[in-house]
């Protein structure tokens, strides 16, 4: 049947398509696809996953057709997974069919929507449906959603649906609602307030509370906890402009939920359990930016603000709101190796990212996250200063050094801490206005998980077309392996190359490249989850039309 429907679904869009192509139609679209090719090497630890030991091959694609005409906008998104591990690292997942459609109208001040949604309430606190195709991230609203424009300045909306789950969705039904204005009280003067208030709520379906029961009636009788079918969250918002300041600020409580604590200990022993819970969470970001200066202040206060539309759902699916991560996405390699996660549960935090332009040669930076659980042990710690010098426009220096503390216990549930210095450096040099050349060299040094390492990049570019790229992560020895386990050494003197190739022609790109890479948490839009060893090849593509 769902095939069928699928079916149905693209043949109505081709037909609309074609009926409309003399009638000021439009139709966009784009393909992304990614093939992995594993070759087991029990070295490195590569080895152990169906594709390794058997499949060896495996892929995903999303086409999407998106079509406007008639005062309607409608897409459809066809998905296909052959042995893929974006939904489990270490398993391998095999389906296809439409991953999304979508029809959209605005009638006189009504905003219309159906189909598979993408949206979210504020900062997305309480409610965000969204798309993060790099942890298999798919958390589409698959229901209705009414819009009002109440004034220039003032628009309602509200919706209701159940959460996307690969090609089904979860039982749990979603529903909820906002009212967001503008209010600028003088046309001439730079002051302005957009406030916003949201509610969602959540109920769970019959099967999900049969097995919350289930799972509780396991419990000894001090561990034992209630269950109820609705859960209830609220936000309020605002963003003030003043000058050269912006503001924003939003706090949102959520009434008793069940949810899984996998730190709480049970008096059989173990940790792991359902509780019954309240939360609360508030987040506020001051941004000044003047005169060459730049300057942003982030903070957050979280206690069990955990909300999933499946309460055995502890990964990155399932989730019904997103939670602003406190710390900077790194982009280079080493730096980005010990990324943290956002602790639904718990956490308190702050972050400062500060950049000032001395001349048009140099700019400096400064990065500092510092984040903690409510019962104040350190989670994560970084300083970042940062060096930006350009000579004319012929080459650009950058010059950076992290310094780190990484609770890798909590993060990645490996032993204690781990403290860590990395400097790095980017070199860019243009040969011609077409031809350049960019270096990257990072060094990690630290005594803790598996100790030190070092990573060098070359890349060359012809523009419009063409880009090489080698680069080589290589694990420093141990200067004395007595009594060090083997988990610290065993990457001893390995080396992990990357060798690719990228060709981009007007709208399309196509990327192959050979891969080795070590395990670690790789993050995407401040969600972060842990990815095994990689060892093989990979051919991207990219296209739009």
């Amino acid at each position: 049947m769902r095939h069928l429907l699928s079916l149905a679904a693209l043949l109505l869009l081709s037909s609309a398509a074609l009926q409309g192509q003399d009638n000021g139609a439009r139709l966009t679209g784009n393909l992304q696809s990614n093939g992995n090719f594993f070759i087991s090497d029990p070295k490195i630890g590569a080895t152990g996953t169906p594709q390794y030991d058997n499949q060896k091959f495996g892929a995903e694609s999303w086409l999407s057709l998106n079509y406007a005409n008639w005062g309607f906008d409608m897409g459809l998104r066809f998905d296909l997974f052959n042995n893929s591990n974006l939904l489990n690292p270490t398993g391998s997942f095999t389906d296809e069919g439409i991953g999304r459609w979508y029809i959209h109208k605005e009638i006189h001040g009504f905003d219309l929507s159906g189909g598979y949604l993408y949206d979210q309430i504020g900062s997305g606190i309480i409610f965000r449906a969204y798309e993060e195709r790099a942890l298999m991230i798919d958390n589409a609203l698959f229901g209705v959603k009414v819009g009002y424009q109440i004034s220039d300045n003032w628009k309602i909306k509200a919706f209701t649906g159940r959460q996307k789950r690969q090609f089904n969705t979860y039982g749990s039904v979603i529903r909820g609602g906002a009212l967001e204005g503008f209010i600028k009280p003088d046309s001439s003067a730079n002051f302005s307030l957009a406030p916003g208030i949201g509610v969602v709520a959540r109920t769970y379906d019959d099967e999900t509370v049969n097995r919350v029961v289930n799972e509780i009636a396991t419990y000894a009788p001090q561990d034992s906890t209630g269950a109820q079918y609705n859960t209830y969250a609220a936000t309020l918002y605002n963003t003030l402009i003043a000058g050269n300041l912006t503001w924003y600020v939003e706090g949102a409580y959520k009434t008793k939920d069940v949810l899984f604590n996998e730190f709480e200990e049970k008096v059989t022993g173990g940790f792991g359990k359902l509780v019954n819970t309240d939360g609360y969470t508030a987040y506020t970001s001051l941004t000044y930016a003047a005169a060459g200066l730049g300057i942003t202040l982030e903070g957050k206060y979280t206690k069990n603000f955990r909300f999933r539309t499946d309460p055995f759902q502890i990964g990155v699916q399932g989730q019904v709101n997103f939670l602003p991560p406190m710390a900077r996405q790194n982009t280079f390699r080493l730096p980005a190796r010990f990324s943290p996660n956002t602790q639904e549960l718990g956490e308190k935090g702050f972050q400062l990212d500060a950049r000032y332009t001395i001349n048009k040669l140099l700019s400096v930076g400064l990065n500092l996250s510092d984040i903690y659980q409510l019962d104040g042990v350190e989670l994560y710690r970084e300083i970042a200063p940062e060096l930006t010098f350009k000579y004319k426009r012929k080459w650009q220096l950058l010059a950076g050094l992290q310094i780190l503390k990484y609770n890798i216990a909590v993060y990645q549930g490996k032993d204690d801490y781990v403290d860590a210095v990395t400097p790095y450096v980017e070199w860019l040099y243009k040969f011609t206005p077409r031809q350049s050349l960019r270096v990257e060299a990072q060094y990690l040094d630290t005594d803790d998980e598996f100790g030190s390492w070092a990573f060098l990049l070359a890349e060359f570019g012809w523009a419009p077309h063409w880009l090489v790229f080698v680069s080589d992560m290589y694990k420093i020895s141990h200067a004395n392996k007595a009594g060090l386990p083997e988990e610290k050494t065993r990457f001893d003197g390995l080396n992990y190359p990357t060798v690719g190739i990228v060709y981009t022609h007007r709208a399309n790109r196509v990327s192959l490249a050979y891969v080795k890479q070590v395990e670690g948490i790789n993050c995407a839009g401040g969600i972060c989850r842990y990815e095994p060893t990689f060892h093989g090849v990979r051919l991207q593509l990219s296209s739009s039309f």
